[in-house]
């Protein structure tokens, strides 16, 4: 059952939603080569917790950790741990934010210091074609609508692999609510979008095939033929005069730009 959001709704899923693009701005800062994924987590929770919210992640479904985070040719629901990120990495790190009753979703992939070109490709595509997909989440058009512009600017006319087996989703009081929202799709098919229809959106694509396989710890997807992956994920308002953005990019970019352990656009 889909529900629809009312404007004081709105409003609480967007102060969530500043705190995550806050989150994000502050891994953005701190990621380098030599910290690990479980200190990434660490100031992620930390900050959340500063702001008078909680990880949305957090014991969710058993899930161990404040954020996901996956590496290379993860594709996503990484756990954070030991692992020590280098140079050459892509990062992705998948944050929800829960406060006064409202989740908000994002997710941002961070390339370390200097990356294969069309790792950088990748990226810099997935995270184009996100905007892609919400430039369609106005009312009156169909879920398919989103899911056909994020496939055909990945998949059709750039040749990467989109993952199928996980989608975008509705949220507001849940994590995750009706409807689903794929990254593939026909043009005009699946449900009429309406105001006050809040979604995440979050390309999920693979340099290679769009194969995936699930890790032993029953969690962590990573692709099949071992090639990088990268995710990119905003909370979306739906509205008559467009789709409107509950989850923000900017601070994080500028962080990214600020960072000189991270290679934001070469």
């Amino acid at each position: 059952m889909v529900a629809y959001k009312n404007s004081k709704e709105v409003e609480l899923i967007r102060q969530s939603g500043q705190i995550l693009s806050d989150t994000l701005a502050e891994v953005a800062r701190f990621l380098r080569p030599g910290v690990t994924t479980a200190q990434v987590d660490e100031l992620a929770e930390s900050f959340i917790r500063s702001r008078g919210a909680v990880p949305s992640f957090k014991d969710y479904h058993g899930f161990p950790n404040a954020t996901c985070i996956s590496v290379n040719e993860e594709v996503v629901h990484g756990i954070p741990g030991p692992y020590i990120i280098q140079e050459g990495d892509i990062i992705s790190v998948d944050v929800g934010v829960l406060k006064d009753g409202f989740h908000a979703d994002s997710a941002y992939t961070f390339a370390i210091g200097p990356v294969r070109t069309e790792v950088m490709k990748l990226l810099l595509d997935t995270k184009a074609s996100l905007y892609e997909g919400i430039a369609q989440a106005r009312a009156g058009n169909r879920i398919g609508d989103i899911s056909y512009a994020v496939q055909k600017y990945t998949e059709i006319d750039r040749g990467y692999g989109v993952v199928r087996e996980l989608v975008g989703h509705g949220l507001g009081k849940k994590l995750h609510e009706d409807p689903q929202v794929p990254n593939y799709g026909k043009r005009g098919n699946g449900m009429k979008l309406r105001e006050g229809l809040v979604i995440a959106i979050e390309p999920m694509i693979n340099l290679g095939t769009r194969e995936i396989t699930y890790r032993e710890d029953g969690w962590t997807v990573a692709t099949r033929d071992g090639k990088p992956s990268a995710h990119f994920e905003h909370t979306v308002l739906v509205g008559n005069r467009g789709p409107e953005l509950l989850s923000s990019f900017s601070r994080i970019e500028a962080e990214e730009a600020e960072n000189p352990a991270l290679n934001r656009d070469s």
